[in-house]
């Protein structure tokens, strides 16, 4: 299986820092996509489990939130259209995921929580710089 590299638009300022200039409507509907896919907390300990981990099962899921596999890949299939998730590998019946590093740390710059949307993001598996 080939993997894709996916490009992410890099944010000119944060949205909701004090002080913050007006986004173009392109910019906060895609922000707003994020950020709606973090709406769930279900989604939320999916994306954290995730931080903590170079990739995880799709069976862990199941098994940790005590979620059927329909409810879980719904969850997933979500982060993946938002950008914050992508599959890293299959491995016969079995899906294996990953964080995208680069939508995470546009969030935090959103939020003014980042200096400059482009940094390194660590997890306890890897650091990732761009």
């Amino acid at each position: 299986m080939s993997m894709q590299t996916k490009r992410l638009k890099v944010l000119e300022q944060p949205c909701c820092a004090p002080g913050a200039p007006p986004l173009r409507p392109e910019i906060a509907e895609g922000l707003a996509r994020r950020f709606k896919a973090l709406s769930d907390p279900t989604r939320v300990a999916i994306v954290n489990r995730l931080a903590g981990a170079d990739e995880v099962c799709v069976c862990d899921f199941t098994l940790r939130l005590q979620l059927s596999q329909p409810t879980v890949s719904h969850h997933l299939r979500v982060l993946r259209e938002a950008g914050l998730i992508e599959v890293s590998r299959k491995r016969g019946t079995w899906v294996f995921y990953r964080l995208v590093p680069e939508a995470v740390e546009q969030l935090a710059f959103a939020l003014g929580g980042a200096p400059t949307p482009e940094g390194v993001l660590a997890t306890a598996e890897r650091t990732v710089a761009w």
